[in-house]
């Protein structure tokens, strides 16, 4: 079984505070509602974090549906079971690079994938096959996440904006992928799924005056990231430390415009 640290980009002591700063209610519940989540059904939500989305998941299906969160990492399931388990909401640590245990967790209505397959460029679609023998007859697999992921900003300085996009290229050597958004109906398709449908909406949209969570989620991107990708930074004056700085001022101005599209896709399989 592969270890947290050595399967996702982000890992770092914080992450789990990060992870449900981020999290934003009302947009989950608007595209689990896209996704055909609703009262009575049996839901998964693969990569789960901390739990929180899978809290709010079953505050759609429950009292009558079942929402099971799966994750890796072993700290974030405890946090989940500490913080968010209940009667018809569980969560069992799964490694979704293999196999599912599907006689331990079952089949699904709905099986929810958001903004995990970009930490698993080269298993994605071996996950979504993975992923796909869960699903109950006639059920929906949804896939969302985000495309041209951390690289549009205006007005970025060139030299800070090249080395923004080495640094995601180098992200891709650590098994990220910037560009999944725009793969996740591939994914559907190649694995014959039904009545496909895709949507797309801005995820960050960040303009005027900085949030106190933007700021926090984006600067600890920039300095986990960083870090294990030191050596774009090696043409930069000054370095990393120097690139991190003025990143962080650039991105504090009000006159700075960011956004990220974000892409869902759902198929079912055959009733």
């Amino acid at each position: 079984m592969l270890s947290d640290v050595d399967s996702y980009l982000m890992e770092n002591e914080d992450e789990g505070t990060r992870l449900e700063l981020k999290t934003d209610p009302e947009n989950v519940r608007k595209q689990a509602a896209w996704c055909g989540v609703g009262p009575g059904l049996r839901v998964l939500d693969a990569g789960c974090g901390t739990g929180k989305t899978s809290q709010l998941l079953y505050d759609m299906v429950g009292p009558h549906g079942e929402v099971v969160g799966i994750d890796l990492s072993e700290k974030r399931i405890a946090h989940a079971r500490e913080h968010y388990r209940s009667r018809g909401l569980s969560f069992e640590v799964c490694d979704l690079t293999g196999p599912l245990p599907l006689s331990q967790i079952g089949t699904f209505d709905v099986i929810w994938v958001r903004f995990v397959l970009e930490y698993f460029r080269r298993e994605s679609p071996s996950i979504v096959k993975n992923l796909s023998e869960a699903l109950s007859p006639g059920g929906y697999l949804c896939l969302i996440d985000l495309d041209h992921n951390c690289l549009n900003h205006y007005d970025l300085p060139p030299e800070m904006e090249a080395t923004l996009v080495k640094l995601m290229k180098a992200t891709e050597e650590l098994d990220f992928d910037p560009y999944c958004g725009r793969k996740l109906y591939s994914y559907l398709y190649d694995l014959g799924l039904h009545d496909i449908s895709m949507d797309l909406m801005a995820h960050h949209l960040i303009y005027g005056k900085l949030t106190d969570v933007d700021a926090f989620n984006w600067a600890k991107k920039l300095l986990v990231t960083g870090k294990r990708a030191e050596s774009v930074f090696g043409q930069y004056p000054g370095g990393f430390k120097s690139f991190f700085s003025d990143f962080q001022a650039f991105f504090a101005g009000p006159r700075r415009f960011t956004y990220t599209p974000l892409i869902m896709c759902k198929g079912r399989t055959a009733s």
